[in-house]
């Protein structure tokens, strides 16, 4: 009987989803805002498991610095910053290599030239902050178009329908299975790829163990290690939200002087460059996200109400716990 239910559900979703890839390019940029804004606001109130994640998340990673009231207002607004990625992404047939411009904006696009030549050959290393999914699309719009790890949906039906959205640009989506020796081909070809690397991975799974707003988190080395077998440099990149549904798409510093740094120590760099942004602005990071999974054996200060120890993550703890990483402009 469950299972049934479940073709039913699955097939609902598969139905709505479409209803949404027809209707929404109809709206007016205005009302995509609106309807975002509208959805993000009623996300907490009928998911009240994952409002109580975000809510927890950022009481351990900020402690007192924000108040509860401050941080039911960045919880809401972190809902609202995943709706409209949503919605603006079922809008996005409606972007062009001629209009993306007029919708997404660049800061420190001369980084890649200047550390790749005229090959633009590069990796990613990108987070679920802001319109994560327009960055994909204006990458491939402004000739930046690589080859990218699908994440594949339990529910199949819709992975087609997200496929044809995220490759409209140029890019191409492969499957996770044998995807990492597919991406090494991709760069020694001088090609390009891009990782969301702020995502918790199990710890059997080559993870490594970074500090993550003074917690320890478990998080891919996927990017460190395609980096350390193709020597392709590797710049973080987030797209944060701009006035009037606009985004701004901002381009780190290389991650440098990485001979000597093991994966964890990269892995470690990349996220140094991007906390910051979320420490400044939190609300646009996906705070609904169990980031900490994994409890240490020992740990110094509280972690969330979902996090579990797990031996194999004390593992992991054990082998990079040596290194430490100084954050950029540290001595």
């Amino acid at each position: 009987m469950r299972s049934r239910w479940k073709r039913i559900r699955y097939r609902l979703e598969w139905i709505g989803l479409i209803l949404a890839t027809k209707l929404i390019p109809l709206f007016s940029r205005r009302a995509c805002y609106y309807l975002a804004q509208t959805a993000g606001a009623l996300m907490p109130i009928f998911d009240r498991h994952h409002y109580k994640v975000a809510l927890n998340n950022l009481e351990v990673a900020f402690g007192n610095q924000l108040s509860p009231r401050e941080r039911r207002k960045i919880a809401r607004q972190s809902f609202q910053y995943f709706a409209r990625t949503m919605v603006d992404l079922l809008w996005s047939p409606r972007l062009t290599r001629e209009n993306f411009r007029d919708y997404i904006e660049f800061e420190n696009l001369e980084e890649i030239d200047r550390v790749s030549g005229s090959e633009r050959n590069f990796i990613t290393a990108c987070y679920h902050y802001g319109n994560f999914e327009w960055f994909s699309l204006a990458s491939g719009y402004s000739g930046l178009s690589g080859t990218i790890i699908a994440q594949e949906f339990k529910n199949s039906l819709l992975d087609p329908i997200f496929k044809k959205l995220r490759e409209q640009s140029g890019h191409e989506l492969i499957p996770r299975e044998r995807g990492i020796i597919r991406l090494y081909k991709v760069l020694r070809r001088k090609g390009r790829t891009a990782l969301l690397v702020d995502l918790t991975v199990p710890p059997d799974q080559g993870a490594v163990a970074i500090d993550c707003f003074g917690l320890k988190t478990s998080v891919t080395s996927a990017h460190a290690s395609l980096h350390k077998q193709t020597g392709v440099p590797i710049i973080p990149v987030h797209c944060e939200p701009l006035v009037g549904g606009r985004y701004r798409v901002v381009f780190h510093r290389k991650i440098d002087s990485t001979e000597a740094m093991t994966l964890q120590q990269i892995a470690q760099a990349c996220w140094n460059s991007f906390e910051p942004y979320v420490r400044k602005n939190p609300a646009p990071w996906l705070w609904m996200y169990k980031h900490w999974r994994y409890l240490p054996a020992k740990p110094d200060r509280p972690y969330p109400f979902y996090a579990n120890f797990l031996r194999p993550f004390e593992d992991i703890l054990e082998r990079d716990q040596p290194s430490k990483e100084p954050r950029r402009g540290e001595a």
